[in-house]
């Protein structure tokens, strides 16, 4: 898997002060996203063990607490990303008791294949849905079209 940017402090990504990963590769490929530099697989950089332990660390370090991670992109749910994602969340969960995880997807909750399944199951807040540039509205909070829904999962 590669990644665009890390951010081991964001308040930006979700609730609260955040530990937030934009991953590369998305198939959805919105007119309108102000991310397209992360829609192709190979574009950022390799997320390798080091970035990972940094991660955890981050997520543990109490001199600055975070409430959780969140994950966007790209797209975390694109099929090339799944094993990646899912060993990462296994072990934040593992690791890192008490923290939250946002995930951030193009697809919608019933659009889900079995492997991206297995992967909300490890997070407790999904927003899905495409952006739809008609429908943007910058007063909508961790969206950036109507058509996205928070799902609160755990």
């Amino acid at each position: 898997m590669n990644i665009h940017q890390y951010y081991p402090v964001d308040i930006v990504n979700g609730p609260g002060t955040r530990c937030t990963l934009f991953v590369s590769g998305c198939e959805h490929q919105c007119p309108g996203c102000y991310n397209k530099s992360t829609w192709r697989l190979n574009s950022g950089v390799p997320f390798t063990i080091e970035m990972e332990e940094t991660l955890i660390n981050d997520l543990n370090d109490q001199r600055i607490p975070r409430q959780g991670l969140s994950l966007s992109g790209g797209d975390p749910l694109h099929p090339a990303n799944l094993p990646d994602i899912l060993r990462l969340l296994k072990r934040v969960r593992r690791q890192c008791p008490g923290k939250d995880i946002w995930l951030w997807t193009g697809y919608t909750l019933n659009q889900l294949t079995d492997a991206q399944q297995r992967v909300i199951a490890e997070i407790n807040v999904l927003i899905d849905g495409k952006f739809v540039q008609a429908l943007y509205d910058p007063m909508l909070l961790w969206r950036g079209s109507s058509n996205q829904v928070i799902h609160t999962l755990r």
